[in-house]
């Protein structure tokens, strides 16, 4: 399994200061030791309408010089609205997006079923006013009809992966999807090769071993790409630990998820990806280095755990 890190961390979006440039942000992840990179297909990051032919080719090779594998590109669609015209511009930005990824020769396309989006309030990120604008359709549609309409754009975006030579993969990401099998169950329901599932264990309801093995033992050779977040520090012991971030306290189970990622041979990409406000123990808004610090960190982590269980 090869550790790769998602550039969400350094978008400007959950911490306080300025974005990475792409450029700037390849370099921070070769400078750290990691395998691979995989772009958020958004401004000021990887917006297809951003980047030209010879700036895709540019990023190409700076990547190869860098020794970066390109692992793909991650969108933040919502296919949930009862709205025609919000359904079709997502599909025609995922459709871009299939096409920036195959360009840039990454694999996968990361998907949402329904993705709220964020706001920025005092210049850093927040999930709670975009949430509260999504849910303000609750009234006028069920959970029925935007499981269908969600089918039916999951269905097109498989075509346009299939179009430039990539594949669309689903997380396991509220809203909409509630655990891990309404992920696989929509992948099911579209039944096409191009559509593959993104199962992450920080998303995960529960964190009980045997829950998560029989998520990755059930979604197999489906999985296609995955992530992993948290706080990390250093013990006492030298070891780095996962402190949990917003999940009811609960310790992530990677050590149950790396073991079930080995039994079912998967060999793609776990990325490291910063996606909560960057608040030290009194709740203050913290910089850039404080990403830095947990970037780091979380990548010794990981490399840690597969050496352990990926035996």
């Amino acid at each position: 399994m090869k550790v790769g890190l998602y550039s969400i961390t350094f978008l400007g979006v959950w911490y306080d200061g300025p974005a990475k440039t792409l450029s700037e942000f390849m370099q921070t992840a070769a400078r750290m030791g990691y395998d691979g990179v995989e772009f958020d297909g958004k401004r000021p990051h990887a917006n297809p309408m951003d980047l030209s032919a010879a700036q895709r080719k540019e990023i190409v090779k700076e990547a190869a010089d860098l020794g970066l594998e390109i692992a793909g590109v991650a969108s933040n669609n919502d296919f949930a609205s009862p709205v025609p015209e919000h359904r079709e511009s997502q599909l025609l930005m995922v459709k871009e997006q299939c096409r920036l990824c195959g360009d840039l020769g990454g694999g996968v396309v990361r998907l949402f079923a329904a993705w709220p989006g964020v706001t920025l309030i005092h210049g850093v990120g927040s999930y709670e006013f975009a949430r509260a604008g999504w849910h303000a359709f609750d009234g006028c549609v069920t959970r029925e009809e935007r499981w269908n309409m969600v089918r039916d754009c999951l269905a097109e975006a498989a075509d346009f992966a299939k179009e430039f030579g990539v594949t669309v993969a689903l997380q396991n990401h509220h809203p909409l999807v509630r655990h891990w099998k309404d992920m696989y169950d929509l992948v099911e329901e579209v039944n096409s090769p191009y559509l593959k599932c993104v199962l992450d264990v920080p998303m995960m309801v529960s964190q009980e071993t045997d829950f998560v093995r029989e998520a990755a033992l059930t979604v197999g050779k489906r999985q296609s790409i995955s992530h992993f977040g948290g706080e990390f520090r250093r013990g006492e012991d030298g070891k780095v630990f996962c402190k949990p971030v917003n999940w009811g306290g609960a310790q992530i189970n990677y050590p149950a998820f790396v073991k079930a990622m080995k039994d079912i041979d998967y060999k793609g990409f776990v990325n490291f990806e910063y996606c909560h406000p960057a608040l030290n123990e009194k709740h203050e808004h913290m910089g850039i280095d404080w990403v830095e610090m947990n970037a780091q960190l979380a990548l010794e982590f990981m490399r840690d755990q597969i050496a352990t269980y990926y035996k």
